[in-house]
């Protein structure tokens, strides 16, 4: 007897995925181990802040794009107010988007908040407001990405729903309109 195989969705973008984590873990990797073993506080301040800056990069610009097809950045304009852009696709293709790269894209942007945030709660147990610095700056880069991701990603359901209900308009109008023709057609 053969046994049915059970097909799990693989990621669509497993190189994309990879880095998506690797400066995110990078980063966590480098602050922990060189404060343990390294007391070089200009070193470890200046390649974690590397790392976490990259990271911010890459989420902010090529794999929230690729990940979950969305995309934000803030403008200030001419009178000097912050202006949040959001860009995402269209309703069809963020349906089609691949489950298990979105669960990777949101978890890991979530997990590394709090990583930083209990790594800043070890920091302020130690007495270490040097090394506190090092966390605030990486929190608060993985807090923006969350903010920009989290308001485009409402506008993006804001704009799957309206999707869904002018398609189910149009079906809708389109049926009455069809049952008119046909009641009032001469056979």
């Amino acid at each position: 007897m053969d046994r049915p195989q059970v097909v799990s969705e693989n990621y669509a973008n497993p190189i994309t995925c990879l880095f998506h984590v690797l400066f995110k873990a990078a980063a966590l990797a480098f602050y922990i181990l060189f404060s343990l073993f390294v007391k070089s506080f200009v070193i470890i301040f200046v390649i974690t802040v590397l790392l976490a800056a990259l990271d911010f990069w890459v989420v902010k610009n090529v794999s929230g794009r690729i990940l979950v097809g969305l995309r934000w950045w803030n403008e200030i304009d001419d009178d000097g107010n912050s202006v949040w852009k959001f860009e995402c696709l269209d309703a069809e293709s963020l349906a089609r988007m691949n489950k298990k790269d979105s669960w990777l894209f949101w978890w890991t942007l979530y997990l590394t908040a709090a990583a930083w945030i209990v790594l800043g709660i070890f920091s302020l147990i130690r007495l270490e407001a040097d090394y506190l610095l090092v966390v605030g700056v990486c929190l608060t880069l993985s807090l923006a990405n969350i903010v920009g991701f989290t308001k485009c990603n409402k506008d993006a359901k804001k704009n799957i729903r309206a999707f869904a209900e002018n398609a189910a308009q149009n079906a809708i109008t389109s049926r009455i309109t069809s049952s008119l023709q046909s009641a009032f057609s001469v056979i």
